[in-house]
């Protein structure tokens, strides 16, 4: 007699599969000029996830389903949740531009659900099998996105060198857990963590495993040196799937990075602590350095984001449940603050014009002092200068890394941290002293403008307020990870 599986822990994520198909099927009905109906069905859709993966579950014990291939603690729906409002604001932020440049269809909406969809399965998968189907839904909807504005021969090779080196990333990330089979003859990441801890494993072969999934996983973060897809797909892609690939999808990665290696290879974190040093190392300061001579907004953007994935990589090397709630915190105000950054380029930018240079931030001061206001508590937040929360974000993951022992790698990372405080800094003084090149009314539609002026204070407010905000993730992660 077949045992019908516990659906209820993975409530949240059939519910989203289920209005997303719907959405995909309505929007068959729905005429360009009424694609505001999808536009609020996607928007009721997240919020209705979100609705379920906060109602009704009490349980403060990790409970596991599907031949305990999934679980569902408090770690995933706390991730779950920042991911989720997320995605809100990206449809929110992207609507107008996207109408304005025709890509305002029904896949734009679809994909990211489905995307969404696959970042939900990754966040609570128990088994590599599940890790990977999370991961290929959203890398496979990520493709299909940056290719989304078809006429654009610069998205298109975008999306051809991020679906090429996906490709590649996710055939080293195979070959490695091929590896740990063999090694532990399970792909359970408890299991997987229990023959590894027993010792009676080859130690070689599970230690080429762990260099290969390593490799697969600073990809899909955007770490050196696997980092070339970040800048191309960056600049590509319309800003609005820029700023989508930019947010959520790297809070997926981080909880990828602690389940695969705070869990199951917990026991070989000798290993890959070394390798994570290096490449937190290398991440931080090709970012910082090469941000420094970038012209291109949204270039310099990307590598600014290869120098904060570096500075994620800190909590994570430290391999404590400090160091995971540390660095699940920095990932969630680093996704804050990108989302301001690319919403002031999506408020600027207007129908045959994007605001990609930073010669189109000069003198916004003059043309708008509020959003001027906003875009000023996001850089000085990139930068890591009190009180905003990246301040708090950056002190955490050092002091994870301080306990663990690594005082010499907190200190580079200051360092390089006052090095690339310069391009945040050039910023401020392009908006507040230069005198604006273009001087044409600032658009953007009512829930653009009241978003993004909740966000920017929100930098400030948590970085007042930090504490309750870091207390959530240290709490999810000593649920979670027993």
């Amino acid at each position: 007699m077949t045992t019908v599986p516990n659906l209820a822990p993975a409530s949240a994520e059939i519910l989203l599969l289920v209005l997303v198909s719907t959405i995909l099927v309505a929007d068959l009905y729905v005429d360009q000029a009424r694609r505001f109906v999808t536009y609020y069905l996607s928007q009721g859709a997240v919020l209705l996830t979100v609705l379920a993966l906060v109602v009704g579950h009490t349980n403060t014990v990790p409970v596991y389903t599907f031949t305990s291939m999934f679980v569902d603690d408090t770690l995933g729906r706390v991730l779950k949740v920042v991911v989720l409002l997320t995605v809100g604001v990206v449809f929110a932020y992207g609507r107008e531009y996207c109408a304005q440049r025709e890509i305002l269809k029904g896949e734009f909406f679809t994909l990211i659900l489905f995307a969404t969809l696959g970042m939900m399965v990754l966040i609570s998968a128990n088994h590599f099998l599940t890790l990977y189907l999370g991961l290929e839904l959203l890398a496979l909807a990520q493709y299909a996105l940056v290719a989304l504005q078809r006429d654009s021969a610069r998205a298109t090779e975008a999306a051809m060198k991020y679906f090429v080196l996906g490709a590649l990333a996710s055939g080293l990330l195979l070959y490695g857990m091929s590896m740990i089979y063999g090694a532990t003859g399970s792909l359970n990441l408890q299991q997987v963590a229990s023959s590894l801890a027993s010792g009676q494993v080859d130690h070689l072969v599970a230690s080429v495993g762990v260099v290969f999934i390593v490799a697969g996983l600073a990809f899909k973060l955007g770490v050196v040196p696997f980092h070339m897809w970040i800048p191309d797909v960056y600049e590509g892609a319309p800003t609005a799937i820029t700023l989508f690939i930019g947010s959520a999808p790297k809070i997926a990665a981080v909880a990828f990075f602690i389940r695969m290696l705070g869990e199951g290879l917990a026991p070989l974190a000798h290993d890959w602590q070394q390798m994570l040093v290096l490449l937190a190392v290398v991440s931080m300061a090709l970012g910082n350095i090469t941000a420094i001579a970038q012209t291109n907004l949204k270039r310099m953007l990307a590598y600014s984001t290869i120098s904060h994935m570096g500075f994620t990589l800190l909590g994570i090397l430290a391999a404590t449940q400090q160091g995971y709630a540390a660095a699940s915190f920095y990932i969630s105000a680093y996704t804050l603050m990108g989302m301001g950054a690319f919403g002031v380029i999506l408020l600027l930018s207007r129908s045959g014009f994007e605001a990609e240079q930073l010669a189109d931030l000069k003198g916004l001061n003059k043309r708008s002092p509020w959003f001027a206001l906003m875009m000023l508590l996001v850089m000085i937040s990139m930068a890591g200068i009190p009180p905003s929360v990246g301040f708090f974000a950056k002190l955490s993951v050092l002091r994870a890394a301080l306990d663990a022992g690594y005082l010499w790698l907190v200190v580079v990372a200051v360092l390089l941290s006052l090095i690339g405080a310069f391009y945040y800094l050039r910023v401020i003084k392009l908006m507040y002293m230069d005198e604006p090149e273009d001087t044409s009314p600032i658009g953007g539609d009512l829930d653009l403008r009241v978003l993004l002026s909740v966000n920017g204070l929100a930098v400030l407010v948590l970085g007042i307020l930090p504490q309750s905000f870091l207390a959530v993730f240290n709490h999810a992660i000593v649920q979670s990870l027993r």
